[in-house]
């Protein structure tokens, strides 16, 4: 047996020897200090959808082949060489580092097996994110079709299937800035404040096996005031008699599967899928910053008294709203809160979209509330699922943008209501535009950081601001709306009126009937040698030689803030969290090496700030 157990050591030894061999970060680029950590064997190991954890599923991250060809050629037979899955191609920890233009298809090509114990199931592939039009084939049958950069998609592929090794190929096609799709900071030509783009498959891809009859999604609602959460639940391959059992479980430890420990159970009320069930809640214990209290979740189907299939998950007791005073203000359980925060790009030097490590994705929302911020802007992009959890037990809370889909063309009404021109969006553009931004808040909806939508960014790829508004509005009434930060802005619409200024904060328009903002300011540039990007066109909005020189025009803003508050002002965005490629105006390097201020002197002017607000 010894024997035995020094051969398998020995052939694991080797293959990882040849998959290192296969692999290595490419380009001279900074990398931040997770780069060394991340291999073919450990790519994004962990479970990617924290509020539906099943205990069954198969990571899928890892070296695969790859090949770039012109976009209307068939699969190549071979193919050119072996990227890591799930890092964009341009990426350096992709191990490709190639551009990608919109005249290319990208292809990919891995195989995998089905464990036995998954026998009589049905084989969910799952795709957390893949920018942006994904065909994937599985034994040379194409299973499904899906676009959009941001959301995460499935396939049911049990009959595609054969015993022993299956093989899965993946077609992307991406335009990046050359079309009307979403794409936040990525164009072509990266300059200023737009990056590098990011093509093809950039989250984790996995295989999961489920019961024939499903549960697919939840959607919890809470009522502080009647001490209740209302949770809907959907379901696939249900039949009539099925039944839905919802499960409110103490907190601290959220799911069993990655505990090893069940947690007790508070509540339970029995249901039908596709159904609402109300859950009464005792001694509610809210969720804030300043106390992220999170409930844990089981929701089981239940079919003839045996459980079919169950998922665990969280949600919190909390209430967003409007606070209505001589000068409105954001509410958070009632009670006003000053919201104050970085604008976060979440770009990495080494996995551009992706971070390198789930350490490092975490380590940014840590930082930030190490700085003695309370929220975080994130600005045109969607991070992965387990970022918001983050934020949900770390008591961050969130601004989620829209990624815009243009920028230019209209003109920017910045300076009062209804100065700004519509971009002239196409109807294929309007349409896709709305089905991204549905697919993106129904998929964020269950995460309690978040407590504003932001559908547009200073007038980029705006149009029809009050039908867009109130589309977000019908599909979540429970968060505040900010209509467009930065402008052009639509009078009455929303419940934000979000100004930017740079460097220092100021207001252009005030309106005492909407939350008067200030949704980007700062800017304060420090470049550091041997932490930049780029070693020339590197800029700030203003910009200083030293650490000193910046945290005291922090420190300056911050009272010129403090000022702001006083006449109104109800939440502030600094930017920015990290510098950002030709960016050297944040709080952090880009490599995440070097904190620009010293974080306790930091934390203390930002609590200040934020303690500022007495309406």
């Amino acid at each position: 047996m010894k024997k035995a157990i020094t051969v398998i050591a020995a052939i694991a030894a080797a293959v990882f020897a040849s998959n290192a061999q296969e692999w290595a970060p490419a380009g001279d680029k900074i990398k931040t200090p997770w780069a060394e950590e991340v291999s073919p064997s450990n790519a994004h190991p962990e479970y990617p959808r924290p509020q539906m954890v099943r205990p069954d599923w198969k990571n899928l991250n890892g070296l695969w082949e790859y090949s770039i060809t012109p976009k209307n050629e068939s699969c190549p037979e071979s193919f050119e060489g072996k990227i890591l899955v799930p890092f964009a191609v341009e990426s350096s920890l992709s191990g490709v580092g190639r551009q990608f233009t919109s005249k290319d298809a990208l292809w990919y090509k891995t195989t995998f097996t089905v464990p036995s114990a998954w026998k009589n199931r049905r084989l969910m592939l799952n795709f957390e994110a893949v920018d942006w039009r994904t065909d994937v084939f599985v034994n040379d049958v194409q299973v499904g079709t899906h676009t959009g950069g941001y959301t995460h998609f499935s396939f049911d592929v049990t009959p595609y299937l054969k015993k022993g090794t299956n093989t899965l190929v993946v077609k992307v096609l991406d335009s990046t800035d050359d079309n009307f799709q979403p794409r936040g900071k990525q164009v072509m030509n990266p300059n200023g404040i737009w990056y590098t783009p990011v093509s093809g498959i950039w989250q984790t891809v996995w295989l999961e096996p489920v019961a024939d009859a499903h549960i697919v999604d939840y959607l919890p609602v809470s009522d502080i005031h009647a001490g209740t959460i209302d949770i809907r639940v959907d379901a696939e391959g249900t039949r009539e008699g099925d039944l839905v059992k919802v499960s409110l479980l103490e907190g601290g430890i959220l799911y069993s599967t990655e505990s090893g420990t069940a947690s007790p159970e508070l509540a339970s009320v029995t249901g039908i899928p596709g159904g609402t069930v109300t859950v009464p809640v005792k001694d509610v214990r809210l969720w804030s910053p300043d106390s992220p209290y999170l409930y844990g979740l089981r929701i089981s189907l239940v079919r003839d008294g045996k459980v079919i299939d169950s998922v665990e998950g969280y949600t919190s007791m909390r209430e967003v709203s409007v606070i209505n005073a001589a000068m409105k203000a954001c509410g958070l359980n009632g009670k006003p809160l000053f919201h104050f925060g970085p604008l976060d790009q979440g770009w990495w030097p080494d996995g551009l979209y992706t971070a390198p490590t789930d350490e490092a994705l975490k380590f940014d929302i840590e930082k930030t509330r190490e700085f003695g911020f309370n929220m975080i802007r994130k600005h045109i992009k969607v991070e992965p699922s387990r970022w918001f959890y983050y934020c949900d037990q770390l008591g961050i809370m969130v601004w989620q943008d829209m990624p815009c889909f243009a920028a230019g063309g209209n003109v920017w009404g910045r300076s009062d209501y209804d100065q700004g021109t519509d971009f002239p969006a196409t109807t294929a553009a309007k349409l896709n535009y709305y089905k991204e931004w549905g697919e993106i808040m129904d998929q964020l909806a269950k995460f309690q950081c978040i407590v504003m939508w932001v559908p547009f960014n200073e007038a980029w790829g705006q149009f029809d601001t009050r039908e867009v508004v109130e589309f977000t509005r019908s599909k979540d009434a429970t968060r505040l709306i900010n209509m467009s930060s930065g402008g052009s802005w639509v009078a009455d619409c929303g419940d934000v009126l979000d100004n930017h200024n740079y460097p220092f904060p100021a207001m252009f328009q005030w309106d005492p009937k909407m939350i008067n903002v200030v949704g980007e300011y700062g800017g304060i540039g420090l470049p550091l040698e041997g932490h930049l990007w780029q070693p020339d066109r590197n800029w700030g909005y203003v910009q200083y030689k030293n650490s000193d020189d910046v945290f005291n025009e922090y420190a300056n803003f911050a009272v010129m803030l403090e000022n702001l508050v006083k006449q109104g002002v109800a939440a502030a965005v600094y930017t920015q969290t990290t510098d950002v490629e030709g960016e050297v105006n944040g709080l952090m390097t880009y490599d995440r090496k070097v904190i620009k201020m010293d974080a306790k002197k930091l934390n203390e002017v930002n609590t200040r700030v934020i303690r500022s607000m007495t309406r």
